[in-house]
């Protein structure tokens, strides 16, 4: 198993290329790092890895990002859970939104691929 910090080095530049990849609108780097049974859980539902690229059909989503508050939590020899708090601008909008976002990445045979991410808009809102 790696040491926490190199997990955490390891997981947030792999989910800094999924972010970059919705930068330059490259659906074939975004699916190179999604693994075949991918989910997403996110505000409107669920999406599954042809859903994740497919938002890339028409280009760039996002403008810029931030992430930030970055934790690590090792769930076995070959896994870790990525969460962090992700400032973005999408494309074409004036506003920044916040999510607080989760990524459960698995070291499989063609290498390290993120197989569930669920993002949950921080809305201020305590929990019911």
């Amino acid at each position: 198993m790696e040491k926490k910090a190199n997990l955490q080095e390891t997981l947030l530049a792999l989910e800094t290329q999924v972010w970059n990849a919705l930068v330059t609108g490259d659906g074939d780097a975004d699916g190179a790092l999604l693994s075949e049974d991918f989910i997403g859980v996110y505000p409107d539902g669920f999406a599954g890895k042809d859903a994740h690229t497919g938002q890339l059909d028409s280009g760039a989503t996002v403008a810029e990002y931030r992430l930030s508050n970055v934790q690590v939590r090792a769930t076995g020899a070959d896994s870790g859970l990525l969460i962090y708090r992700a400032d973005y601008l999408r494309v074409g909008k004036s506003d920044w939104e916040v999510m607080l976002v989760s990524s459960l990445w698995q070291k499989r045979s063609g290498g390290w691929v993120n197989s569930f991410s669920q993002d949950t808009p921080l809305t201020g809102e305590g929990v019911p």
